[in-house]
């Protein structure tokens, strides 16, 4: 088993949100070279082939070093499905197959957006034109709000972001018309077309323009002009988690484990509602690599509206969001991608342009702490340039234990601190306020750590959530920041009741007397 790269910890939120993962990862000491200096195959080997024996193995492997409870792939080259596959089960104990339905989370964006395409190729719809001149509703607290264009949506441009509006700590709506209704009161965090900053609500967005221009509700209009069409028959959009079979109860990984869990009810149609098959994942791939033509030559969109959802707009130039998928050439030949995280599950869509391979992987386990489907697809693409790859961990199985470690270090500070508060106490009788008040703030500093977990998280991955979302990415991160906090906590009380405790004693005595 080896570590994980860079490329293999790319997230939907963005390489950046990648690159904080791993810095944190580091900042534990976590490096390939120190903990387990895996080798590369060796130069003479000869080049692997991506085969349904090939992937099976792999996967197969990487479940049992890894003790991933559950997940389906999907492997297409050209016209063709190479390989699909359930392995290990559902957190109620099916086992997995082709035909397991599970919550793809992000990938749905590309879905809403060749949705909207569409009725762009129709003549419909302008992708440069005010979204406001198809949906009248779409109000919000920033005038600048009316300039937002159709394609500014969808590449993630609008100027919209969690910063402005987090959507994740609100309550939740309950349909598309609640969702943009919501956002009355929002402010803009940048002028549109000047910033890229993934945004959920954008799709929301989008999802109800699908909604009024069609005349149907969205998930219909995506059941008829999407999934049919591509012969995806176990395929659905669903407004809310609590709505998807199963009410997408997955895992999550701490310390070793796996614990099943239910999601949180979170709102999720347009943005990340879909839920499908490896078996319905393949027809996917194959029309994105076909230029929108299903393994059953039926043509869903132009060749033309394919390759525009694939491309990122000229600005902003930093750019790499295109519609729904992201460019990565950072690691080599061109890959157009994208992931899909909920607090339970995981997935990933990548296209190889170059080789016109399809890969997509989904896992029955949560963001960051268990990012296994990021792990398994960068596995299998390296597979696909005829690497060998091993099965690279998600960073939380080593790091939980480095954390685990730091959680019993805090706690037995605390206890220590806590017996020993009368000796500190004494030995600073007397002294002023202010400096004993200077030698109790290194202790505050873990309880202000815990309070505003939630938002360091949201710096570091660009999105904003609650503490306990965090709880549910990384438990063992919650946890050592709870325990570090409590035990300071308790030290602090222990210390001031000690150096209390005898002036009350001392203003006792001199009215007794």
């Amino acid at each position: 088993m080896k570590i994980p790269t860079l490329s293999a910890l790319r997230t939907h939120r963005s390489p950046r949100a990648a690159r904080a993962v791993a810095a944190l990862a580091a900042a534990l000491g976590l490096t390939a070279a120190t903990l387990l200096g895996a080798t590369p195959a060796p130069a003479s080997a000869p080049p692997a082939r991506l085969t349904p024996a090939a992937v099976d193995r792999f996967v197969r492997d990487y479940v049992e070093e890894t003790g991933l409870p559950g997940a389906v792939v999907a492997v297409t080259r050209g016209e063709r499905v190479l390989h699909t596959a359930g392995y290990g089960h559902t957190a109620s104990g099916a086992a997995m197959t082709a035909r397991t339905r599970l919550p793809v989370a992000s990938l749905s964006k590309a879905m809403t957006a060749l949705a909207v395409l569409q009725l762009a190729e129709a003549g419909k719809v302008d992708l440069d034109r005010p979204v406001r001149r198809y949906l009248p509703e779409f109000r919000m607290a920033d005038p600048r709000a009316g300039r937002i264009t159709v394609r500014q949506l969808l590449t993630q441009t609008s100027g919209m972001a969690d910063s402005a509006y987090p959507d994740l700590t609100r309550a939740q709506p309950h349909s598309l018309k609640e969702a943009v209704a919501a956002m009355r009161d929002a402010p803009l965090a940048a002028d549109p077309g000047t910033n890229y900053r993934y945004h959920n609500p954008n799709y929301f967005v989008a999802a109800r323009l699908v909604e009024v221009v069609s005349g149907r509700p969205f998930a219909e209009q995506l059941a008829a002009e999407v999934f049919r069409p591509l012969g995806m028959t176990r395929t659905a959009s669903y407004a809310g988690t609590d709505e998807m079979p199963g009410e997408a109860r997955g895992y999550v990984r701490a310390y070793g484990t796996t614990v099943a869990v239910d999601h949180p009810r979170w709102f999720a149609e347009g943005g990340h509602g879909v839920v499908t098959t490896a078996d319905d994942l393949a027809q996917w791939l194959i029309a994105q690599s076909n230029g929108g033509v299903s393994a059953e030559g039926r043509r869903i969109a132009s060749a033309r509206t394919i390759d525009v959802t694939h491309t990122p707009p000229a600005t902003p130039r930093d750019g790499v969001y295109a519609m729904g998928w992201i460019r990565n050439t950072a690691e080599g030949p061109l890959q157009i991608q994208h992931s899909g995280q909920l607090l339970t599950h995981n997935a990933l869509a990548t296209l190889l342009p170059e080789s016109g391979t399809g890969i997509a992987v989904v896992t029955n386990t949560g963001m960051i702490a268990g990012d296994d489907a990021a792990q398994i697809a960068q596995g299998l693409t390296e597979l696909a340039r005829g690497e060998r790859p091993e099965p690279a961990a998600p960073v939380s199985m080593t790091a939980d234990w480095v954390l685990a470690a730091l959680t019993l270090l805090a706690l037995g500070l605390g206890v220590r601190g806590t017996l020993r508060a009368g000796h500190w106490a004494r030995r600073r009788s007397g002294r002023a306020w202010w400096r004993v008040a200077l030698r109790a703030l290194p202790y505050v500093l873990p309880v202000l750590l815990f309070v505003q977990l939630s938002a360091l998280f949201g710096v570091l991955m660009r999105r904003a959530g609650t503490l306990e979302q965090v709880a549910y990415a990384w438990p063992a991160l919650a946890v050592c920041t709870g325990a570090a906090a409590l035990a300071s906590a308790t030290v602090l009380a222990a210390r001031l009741a000690a150096l209390v405790r005898p002036r009350r004693r001392a203003g006792a005595a001199k009215v007794g007397t």
